[in-house]
């Protein structure tokens, strides 16, 4: 039977795993009203964390211990100032990513969690930052690897971040009516539009929060300790390591991109 040499089983584990984790996530974000209202706003939102989060943990590793298989698309590590340009946009990524939700008692469920209609900080910028902010991390590090393995992870984190888009907006819609059709009027999805066109200011006083300073202080020991997360993760069993046949491209030579391990042992042995 034909096949195509470079396209691992780890694309399709890495497909299977992100749908998993789009249902999960946003399901139970879609079951929120009515699983509050049977068990209570704190143990829904432990309920939530003992899903996403192991679930999110899995991906994580996953993508670090395959980011390298498939077919290299290109290869820009070696240029002047793109390791640069990379980290700049992955600082950029997490401002977007995490303050979207500032109240971190309300996160951990120490306080009883609330759907907030935000329409201040960075929702000025943009509705969305978590989308915004996963996009910029997709374009960041796929420029940097750029392999199909990675292109397909990021198309696929895109691609559920913008059915949130969608899903976000009709649930606050829902909850909220009148109130959220004023703030969707006077917001952007698109980052910036909304400051560009006239409907919102930029008082730079919002973004002076103690927030940002713990997102600073993340991307610097995100910075630090980045070899050591790659090198501890590579480290760990997976249930699904039978099907590792193939090595990474950086681990072989150009000409046996896509070549089974197997082969590629045997030949390196003789």
């Amino acid at each position: 039977m034909w096949q195509i040499s470079w396209l691992t089983p780890s694309h399709g584990i890495m497909l299977g795993l992100l749908l998993g984790f789009a249902i999960a996530h946003s399901g139970l974000a879609a079951l929120r009203t009515y699983g509050e209202a049977k068990i209570g706003p704190r143990l829904y939102r432990v309920l939530f964390a003992l899903v996403s989060i192991p679930f999110a943990t899995i991906l994580i590793i996953y993508f670090f211990n395959h980011h390298y298989d498939g077919l290299i698309l290109w290869q820009l590590q070696g240029i002047i100032g793109v390791k640069t340009i990379v980290w700049i946009l992955s600082a950029i990524s997490f401002l977007f990513l995490y303050p979207a939700t500032f109240n971190l008692l309300e996160i951990a469920a120490i306080s009883q969690p609330k759907v907030h209609l935000y329409s201040q900080g960075i929702i000025r910028i943009t509705r969305h930052p978590q989308m915004v902010g996963q996009i910029i991390w997709c374009i960041a590090h796929t420029l940097w690897i750029g392999t199909s393995f990675t292109l397909l992870t990021s198309l696929g984190l895109i691609a559920h971040h913008l059915f949130a888009v969608w899903h976000g907006d009709r649930r606050l819609q829902q909850r909220y009516g009148e109130a959220f059709t004023t703030v969707k009027a006077n917001t952007s999805v698109i980052p910036f539009l909304a400051i560009i066109d006239g409907r919102q200011n930029f008082p730079w006083l919002e973004f002076v929060r103690p927030a940002y300073l713990g997102v600073t202080a993340f991307v610097i020991l995100l910075w630090w300790g980045h070899p050591w997360l790659i090198m501890m993760t590579s480290q760990v069993n997976w249930w699904l390591q039978f099907h590792a046949e193939t090595q990474r491209p950086r681990e072989r030579g150009a000409a046996d991109y896509g070549r089974p391990a197997a082969v590629h042992n045997l030949i390196v042995k003789k």
